[in-house]
């Protein structure tokens, strides 16, 4: 199943949606037909200016779902809080999509309005996600106060174009748990969750600001694509460390501004992204208990064990021997 949307200002997601599954939308919520699947969509408004859109089924068929930008500047922001069983597949341009992410499937996405992407969810696993849309003018009064960060800039600037992922952190996928769960029938429940998504924008927004402070890079629906098929190429092959030159051959970019738009977009350099997965992995595999410290570090990639002990216990405070059995 293909949804296809302009996102203009005045667009509601859940409104076309229920019109594309051909189902009434009760009390802000539609509910999926069985022949489609089992699940609901969920939207609740904290006022014209800041709502959220909550996501939770299970399809018979892959759900695409196909974002075109408006052609016009836009001051909304989206957020997208992916937490799903299996890893998404995304695109922003008329390309095959990429496969974002690995072992961690759950992901934050912030973007300006006016990149297109198309993201597919795949049948008979368990989609959760929820996004959240909002004004300039209220992310500038939430965020009032701070001490000026490049990226708080990027997000509250007039016109601006950005991108941005990072990682779940457990706290924030507790967090959405408790929002999807909490009983709508508490006379409360509107205002527990208004709290929630904007503790839930807080854990984000923390973690935006450990970023370097450097000058924000405007990026358009091309650039994104690029990106996420260096992020593909750096997961494909955890064994072989990036060569740059390559990987801005095949990005069709200047090493510069692959430098510049990859540790933007991720928070790290591509070598430091590459490390981290790379120990993410390792970590899982110890974790199966079926391969060796030396067999973990030889398949990815390590000739010198005690070089990958010590990273692994860089990253994670115990060698690889301890984390296996702890």
């Amino acid at each position: 199943m293909t949804f296809r949307f302009v996102a203009t200002p005045d667009f509601d997601f859940l409104t076309q949606f229920a019109q594309h599954l051909q189902v009434p939308v009760h009390d802000g919520q539609v509910s999926l037909p069985e022949h489609l699947g089992s699940g609901y969509v969920r939207k609740l408004q904290f006022g014209v200016d800041f709502k959220l859109t909550v996501h939770r089924y299970e399809l018979r068929e892959d759900l695409v779902v196909q974002r075109q930008a408006a052609g016009s500047s836009s001051d909304q922001i989206t957020i997208f809080f992916y937490n799903n069983e299996q890893p998404l597949d995304i695109a922003f341009a008329d390309h095959p999509q990429v496969r974002f992410s690995q072992r961690d499937e759950s992901a934050v996405q912030l973007t300006s309005n006016d990149l297109s992407s198309t993201i597919r969810f795949p049948a008979r696993h368990t989609v959760h996600y929820l996004v959240v849309a909002l004004k300039t003018p209220r992310l500038k009064a939430l965020l009032a106060g701070n001490e000026p960060h490049a990226v708080l800039n990027a997000l509250t600037a007039d016109g601006g174009s950005f991108l941005f992922f990072d990682s779940m952190s457990a706290e924030a996928k507790l967090l959405l748990k408790n929002i999807t769960d909490v009983n709508q029938h508490d006379g409360l429940s509107h205002f527990y969750i208004q709290v929630k998504v904007q503790e839930l924008l807080y854990l984000v927004f923390r973690k935006l600001l450990l970023r370097e402070s450097a000058p924000h890079q405007p990026i358009n629906s091309a650039d994104a694509e690029r990106l996420l098929q260096v992020h593909e190429q750096l997961l494909t092959d955890l064994s072989t460390p990036p060569v740059l030159r390559e990987l801005a051959q095949q990005a069709a970019m200047s090493e510069t501004k692959l430098k510049q738009l990859f540790k933007q977009t991720f928070g790290n350099s591509v070598y430091t992204y590459f490390q981290q997965a790379r120990m993410k992995e390792a970590a899982f595999l110890l974790k199966q208990g079926q391969r060796s410290v030396a067999e973990v570090g030889y398949e990815l990639g390590f000739s010198n064990l005690s070089h990958f002990s010590r990273l692994f216990e860089k990253h994670y405070g115990l060698n690889p021997k301890r984390y296996a059995q702890s």
